[in-house]
């Protein structure tokens, strides 16, 4: 692969022949997560992640929703140094996907079930195995390939969803200029979010195909992120 998704760092085919000697650490490990400040959301998760983190758009032809974690690049303000995540906080689904993944052939007409084999969850030994003596998938493995399976089925309603956001051009550029309570100021950009007056200037007839489609409440989880930033405020004054 020319560019690896986020985390990704050796991504192999999950066979018995080459992993039927690895387990999965425990979970609640996402140390992996430390040095990043955004994370890919899914549509579907929109209204959960709201609740926690400021919901924005990438700055692409084909925008994708993401959560912001923190307000300095390589930091993430929710999980601390044992890498525990923030109790109560919401994990986006792409984070607890790893080390799984689906891959897709140059065709991209099939997907493979991979694992990151750099992961430091990924260890020797049978006590939490991916595969059973037989060589046949244990319930670790089938629980990962059921989550990568509905993980992907959530793409393309959420590729729809921001194809109509860019058909309408209804995403502008948009800065975080932040100032914390001990007079530093920092300003986050590269993003985009969702102009709330020509939102709401749509015409009737396409606000209804909006409704139709099961995308206001995302729209509206993506504006009432915005009170998220307060808080990434606060831990990032907790954090100093």
């Amino acid at each position: 692969m020319s560019t690896l998704p986020l985390f990704y760092a050796q991504p192999k085919v999950l066979q018995p022949r080459r992993h039927g000697a690895r387990s999965l650490a425990p979970a609640g490990g996402f140390q992996f997560t430390a040095t990043t400040n955004a994370v890919p959301l899914v549509a579907a998760e929109l209204p959960s992640a709201s609740r926690c983190f400021p919901v924005v758009f990438t700055d692409e032809k084909l925008p994708q929703p993401v959560a912001v974690l923190g307000l300095r690049t390589g930091q993430n303000l929710f999980v601390d140094e044992q890498g525990r995540w923030e109790p109560g906080s919401y994990v986006p689904a792409y984070v607890r996907r790893y080390p799984f993944i689906f891959l897709e052939n140059e065709a991209r007409t099939e997907y493979t079930l991979c694992i990151d084999e750099a992961a430091a969850a990924v260890v020797p030994g049978n006590w939490n195995p991916l595969f059973d003596a037989a060589g046949q998938p244990t319930a670790l493995t089938r629980s990962a390939l059921a989550f990568c399976r509905d993980y992907q089925a959530q793409l393309e309603p959420t590729l729809e969803f921001t194809r109509a956001l860019a058909a309408t051009q209804l995403l502008v550029e948009h800065r975080a200029d932040v100032t914390l309570k001990d007079g530093q100021q920092l300003s986050l950009s590269g993003f985009k979010v969702i102009d709330e007056a020509k939102f709401n200037a749509l015409p009737n007839a396409e606000f209804c195909r909006w409704r139709s489609r099961g995308w206001l409440p995302w729209v509206y989880a993506h504006f009432a992120s915005v009170g998220a930033w307060s808080g990434l405020m606060d831990r990032m004054v907790a954090v100093q």
